[in-house]
């Protein structure tokens, strides 16, 4: 069972938060002060919900805090907050943040977004280390592609198709699935963005571009070979 720590000075909203987590099948720690998150968080829950404006220390600090302590600075955090400036935003995903959310909150909406992250961060956990088919290496901690040992560039939104591609050697994923992990059920984009840039990355590809195939009417799929 995955646990989640929530941060937030505001008792209904805790309790509120608790309450659909729990409902989803998850642990759920709390903690009312910047203080009491750092505490908390010694537990290494599996993500952090967090509040900005706090007593004691504030969101952006806990995560500064977070990020120093090798116990958790892993730990992906998703700020929800009434500080809804592009400034805030923006400030809150260069400390680290997985996420920004402001509040009121949309419960099925945050729920998805927790999935989200959670997914994204046990993915990027078990492929730290590099990931090779065939003649494609691919190193996701440095963001390298190789192919027939010659490194080339891939802009960040081919490598991340390319890397979900090749973790799920052998399946077809569709375009639904693509655009949803990559871009995000929250950014506007259609099918068509997904056969642009897997177009791109078999241009890379070269001669090796039969690794990506086309499952007609379905999505895409990298070849075992």
């Amino acid at each position: 069972m995955k646990t989640i720590l929530v941060v937030d000075d505001e008792k209904d909203i805790i309790d509120l938060l608790k309450y659909n987590l729990r409902k989803e099948g998850y642990n759920v720690l709390t903690a009312t002060n910047g203080k009491d998150a750092l505490s908390q968080s010694q537990q290494r829950p599996n993500l952090i919900i967090l509040d900005v404006m706090m007593p004691e220390l504030d969101g952006f600090e806990v995560v500064k805090q977070l990020k120093k302590d090798s116990k958790t600075s892993s730990i992906p955090v998703i700020f929800l907050t009434a500080k809804g400036t592009e400034l805030d935003e923006v400030l809150g995903l260069e400390l680290g943040a997985e996420d920004y959310i402001v509040k009121p909150i949309s419960i099925p909406k945050l729920l998805a977004r927790v999935k989200n992250v959670l997914r994204k961060h046990e993915e990027r956990v078990a492929i730290e280390h590099a990931i090779n088919v065939g003649v494609i290496e691919i190193v996701p901690s440095q963001h390298i592609v190789r192919v027939n040992k010659k490194e080339l560039f891939f802009p960040k939104k081919e490598f991340e198709v390319l890397l979900y591609l090749a973790n799920h050697i052998g399946q077809v994923v569709s375009r639904e699935t693509l655009l949803n992990t990559i871009w995000g059920t929250d950014v506007r984009v259609v099918d068509r963005t997904v056969d642009v840039h897997i177009r791109k990355i078999r241009e890379k590809l070269g001669k090796y571009v039969e690794y990506i195939e086309t499952v007609k009417g379905v999505g895409y799929r990298i070849r075992e070979k």
